[in-house]
């Protein structure tokens, strides 16, 4: 999860400088048809017939448009705001995750359990107070909506966990985007004389490919509620992307709200380790 935490934020960065000059469902075409054809070359050759054998066709089928949707929420809402700012908005997602946890899927979450994923939703909160919230305007509400396609689409993620293999749910996902991408293509297909944002656009491929397939493992080994703290890392690494690529300096109170979240995730996973622990300890029933 924290891999997959860093590849998106590699992602979201290269996003915002290609969404500058590139209109958005071209670039998310490219990305999604780049990445489905890297995914298919690296996974058929190893698990061969296997990828084909869909237990769940229509889950996975949303699964996928839930993560198209994102995708085109996050670039209009990258054109707007910082990286950092954005992913923390988004990042609303392990909390909204973990009451559906709760609620759907009857995962049982104890209250330190909640009190650590709350000190992460204050540290997010942190995070988007220095960027000034007078400004997020647009911007929070593709926030709000990547972050409500999120949620769903990690849910369902994790009810695919152990139903589907996660090359499977990977390969879905990505060849949703690609078949939707390339039948938009045509119509918004612009010419672009520059190499670099060819080059990100690749690079958007790579990571995604990455990303989601690392994200399919992780959901196939841990229930929602434990891998849902580990998604505060995607903030750190989008912060320093914004600092290192655009000079976005995290001001204090950014800082205090990272630490808040790497504390809280790091507390999250001990006590997770221990509650696992100590239920293995207790004698059959």
């Amino acid at each position: 999860m924290v891999l997959a935490g860093a590849c998106f934020a590699v992602l979201d960065t290269s996003a915002k400088v290609v969404a500058a000059s590139v209109p958005i469902v071209m670039a998310a075409a490219i990305r999604y048809l780049l990445q489905a054809a890297l995914s298919t070359v690296v996974l058929a050759p190893v698990h061969g017939r296997a990828l084909l054998r869909v237990r769940h066709p229509w889950l996975q089928a949303v699964r996928g448009s839930l993560l198209a949707a994102s995708t085109i929420l996050a670039m209009l809402g990258l054109q707007i705001m910082p990286v950092g700012e954005f992913t923390a908005i988004v990042m609303i997602t392990p909390m909204v995750v973990t009451v559906l946890a709760v609620s759907v899927l009857k995962e049982r979450v104890s209250m330190l359990h909640w009190l650590f994923v709350a000190g992460g939703f204050a540290g997010a909160l942190l995070i988007v107070r220095p960027g000034g919230q007078e400004g997020l305007g647009w911007g929070a509400l593709y926030g709000l909506g990547c972050m409500a396609c999120s949620s769903a689409f990690q849910l369902l993620s994790n009810h695919l966990g152990p139903r589907e293999h996660p090359a499977t749910t990977h390969l879905c996902s990505t060849w949703i985007g690609a078949a939707a991408g390339a039948l938009a293509l045509p119509f918004v297909w612009a010419t672009v004389d520059s190499s670099l944002p060819w080059t990100l656009m690749v690079l958007m491929g790579i990571m995604g490919a990455g990303g989601h397939f690392v994200l399919a493992q992780a959901h196939q080994k841990a229930p929602a509620s434990i891998l849902m703290p580990y998604m505060y890392a995607h903030i750190g690494f989008a912060v320093l992307a914004g600092w290192v690529v655009f000079g976005h300096v995290p001001q204090p109170l950014a800082i205090a709200g990272i630490g808040l979240i790497v504390g809280c995730g790091v507390a999250s996973a001990w006590w997770s380790a221990r509650q696992r622990q100590a239920a293995g300890s207790m004698p059959a029933t």
